[in-house]
């Protein structure tokens, strides 16, 4: 599954004016704090928090100093996986704006926190009244690209990203850019705009550069070259070493290839580190290819517990798990109808129309579908999906064509998945 929060759609939001590339990222949802989770990377950053800790108790109501702390829980945030640290960096801006409630970068803050939280409507409204006081500030409008993209407003997400690109062509301008290419289809620009963003990256900035590469690796997936892909997660690993989204990019790289051994060790690692929902549910799916019963059960348990106990941040993805499994369909259609009521970006929309398609409802299904493909995005889960609709309408032609479009794209865009495709394709 392409990242869909990116978490992205995750892409890292640039605050230059307050520190060296402290950027918010939208993160997976997280279970817990893992003991591994803190790296010899964290030095830095770790010294940052502290810093900041000093000046609150020298100067306790100067509002920049709670700025300079969620600043820094931010950073460590990104560096680590450990999610819980957004919530600290946010009570640290709540108690910046009650000392200073117009104080610019503490809302610019908020705005970037409202996109990790998955508050999507919240952060657009915000950008847009930060707009109206700042137009020529290019964070605003990566704000605005964000919150757009998020609820499925695209042409406003180009508008907005367009802007930001001529006010500040930098990483986190040309990285927004490039998904936004991706999900017009176009898989060669994205590719060309990733690899701009990662070269002009600040290089003190390890872990942003290695997002870069990371996000570099997916489009290389995404697109079936699978070499193409490990080199630029080989690349992050080196930059940035233990770093999660690269064990679990090395871990999808390696599935991809069929080197399942290979594929369940770095997943584990980059479990062991930040136990995301998608490396809990890829690490599942390898245990189920592998006849291990036992413990790909274990993993789809904990991919419940981490949602429904911790998360709740990105439920979709466990509608979509329980659709796939043919198990709890009626509570699958619930989760994805409500999120598809509350944003019509093209992932809710695909895994909408998947749930309805469980439950047999298959020319709504094909409607809803046809939302998912209405910016020619090249995913081939997306196409997959389409194609099963269409056979369990009679449609064997169009059925056809979407399930050979889905292998072609990307033949191992799901562990699990895409043999359902192949064995559908040939009974048609």
């Amino acid at each position: 599954m392409k990242t869909r929060n990116f978490i992205f759609f995750s892409l890292c939001l640039a605050f230059v004016a307050l520190a060296n590339s402290a950027c918010v990222e939208q993160k997976p949802t997280v279970a817990i704090a893992s003991p591994n989770v803190v790296s010899e990377n964290t030095t830095s950053t770790d010294a940052r928090i502290q810093k900041a800790q000093a000046s609150i108790e020298k100067m306790p109501n100067v509002a920049g100093n709670y700025n300079n702390l969620a600043i820094a829980y931010i950073k460590s945030a990104r560096e680590t996986g450990d999610f819980s640290l957004n919530s600290k960096a946010e009570t640290a801006l709540n108690r910046s704006l009650e000392i200073e409630p117009d104080n610019l970068n503490a809302l610019k803050l908020k705005a970037s926190l409202h996109l990790t939280f998955h508050r999507f409507q919240d952060a657009l409204e915000l950008g847009t009244e930060l707009q109206k006081t700042n137009p020529n500030d290019p964070f605003v409008y990566g704000v605005l690209t964000d919150a757009n993209v998020e609820l499925g407003n695209y042409e406003k997400a180009v508008e907005a990203a367009q802007t930001m690109v001529d006010l500040r062509p930098n990483m986190e301008s040309y990285a927004r850019v490039s998904h936004l290419r991706s999900l017009h289809g176009d898989s060669k620009g994205a590719i060309e705009a990733m690899s701009f963003a990662a070269r002009i990256t600040d290089p003190r900035d390890k872990e942003a550069q290695s997002w870069c590469l990371v996000h570099l690796g997916n489009e290389y997936l995404n697109a079936g070259k699978y070499v193409e892909a490990e080199k630029q997660y080989d690349s992050a690993l080196e930059i940035f070493p233990n770093y999660h989204y690269g064990l679990e990019g090395k871990g999808r790289a390696r599935a991809a290839q069929n080197d399942y051994e290979n594929a369940i060790k770095f997943y584990t690692q980059a479990q062991d580190r930040v136990p995301t929902t998608e490396t809990v549910i890829a690490l599942g799916d390898l245990y189920a290819k592998t006849g291990n019963a036992e413990k790909s059960k274990a993993q789809y348990d904990l991919v419940e517990f981490i949602e429904q106990k911790f998360g709740n941040t990105d439920m979709r993805r466990l509608a979509l798990l329980w659709a796939d499994q043919d198990v709890k369909l009626d509570e699958a259609l619930v989760i994805a109808e409500k999120e598809h009521a509350a944003r019509k970006d093209i992932f809710t929309a695909d895994i909408y129309a998947w749930c309805l398609y469980k439950k047999g409802n298959f020319q709504e299904a094909k409607n809803i579908i046809q939302e998912a493909m209405r910016l020619k995005t090249k995913d081939a889960r997306i196409f997959y999906h389409a194609g099963m609709i269409e056979k369990n309408l009679g449609n064997k032609k169009e059925a056809a064509q979407f399930l050979q479009k889905a292998l072609k794209t990307n033949p191992s865009f799901d562990l699990l998945q895409a043999e359902n495709a192949k064995s559908a394709l040939q009974e048609l």
